[in-house]
């Protein structure tokens, strides 16, 4: 099923913010790790994620570094700095009660 890009685009911090909670990513590394958990509902495309990155990275939430990878190509990858994962969790939290609420009308729950 497809689903609708403005239900999508509320969701991308938290779900790239979840994304680095386990550890560095470089942008093509999330793009397909987005897509194997979401089993391909999400597909985020690289104009998206990267300018998502740079305000991130600007706000303190993510660093990025330069690392050579074992193909000898070097790449960016990004981090979850303290902020980060403090941002990160009000997002999980402002998803919880949004998504409880949301269940609870759809389902016709008090």
């Amino acid at each position: 099923m497809k689903i609708d890009k403005s239900l999508i685009t509320g969701s991308t911090t938290l779900l790239v913010l979840s994304l680095l909670k386990d550890g560095e990513k470089y942008g093509y590394e999330m793009i397909s790790e987005l897509d194997r958990r979401s089993e391909n509902v999400f597909s985020l495309k690289e104009g998206t994620l990267y300018p998502l990155l740079h305000s991130l990275e600007k706000e303190g939430l993510i660093v990025s570094s330069l690392k050579v990878a074992e193909s000898g190509r070097e790449r960016k990858y990004y981090s979850l700095t303290k902020k980060g994962a403090v941002r990160l969790s009000e997002k999980v939290g402002e998803w919880q009660t949004f998504s409880h609420a949301v269940d609870a009308v759809v389902r016709g729950r008090a």
